[in-house]
C-alpha cells in the first residue's frame, strides 16, 4: 500500500446541528453539506481535498448507527492539539485526557464531542 490506510471517516451524531456547530467550533472551519447516496442519511463534510494526503470525513446523522465512546477513535491533525483543546469546553465537549506527551510521536489530546464520541488531537508540538 502506498498510501494511507484510511481512506474515508465517518462520525456518527444524533443531533447534527448541534454536532456541526461543536465540529466548526473546535476545528474554526465549516463543515458543508453533502449530497446523500441513500435516503435518510444526512451529511456534513470536513473541508477536504480528495488528492491530499490523510481522510476526508464527514459527520453523519444515520437512523441505524449511533455515537459512541467505545469503539475506533479519530484523530485530528493539528499544528499544536493544546490551541483546538482549548475550544472544546465552550464548544459543549469535554476533555477526557488533556495535552499528553507520547514521546517521539508528538502530543495527543483525548476528547468527548456534544454527542457521546470519543474523539482524538494530535500534534508533533
Amino acid at each position: 500500500m502506498n498510501q494511507n490506510p484510511v481512506g474515508w471517516f465517518e462520525i456518527y451524531v444524533h443531533d447534527l446541528d448541534r454536532a456541526k456547530r461543536f465540529y466548526e467550533t473546535v476545528f474554526a472551519v465549516e463543515l458543508n453539506k453533502m449530497d446523500s447516496p441513500v435516503p435518510d442519511v444526512e451529511l456534513y463534510g470536513f473541508p477536504s481535498d480528495m488528492n491530499a494526503g490523510g481522510a476526508p470525513g464527514a459527520i453523519v446523522k444515520m437512523s441505524d448507527c449511533s455515537p459512541s465512546g467505545n469503539g475506533t477513535i479519530v484523530y485530528f491533525s493539528c499544528n499544536d492539539c493544546a490551541t483546538e483543546a482549548s475550544r472544546i469546553e465552550s464548544a459543549g465537549g469535554k476533555i477526557q485526557k488533556p495535552k499528553t506527551p507520547i514521546g517521539q510521536y508528538g502530543f495527543m489530546v483525548l476528547a468527548i464531542d456534544t454527542e457521546g464520541n470519543v474523539i482524538g488531537l494530535h500534534s508533533m508540538s
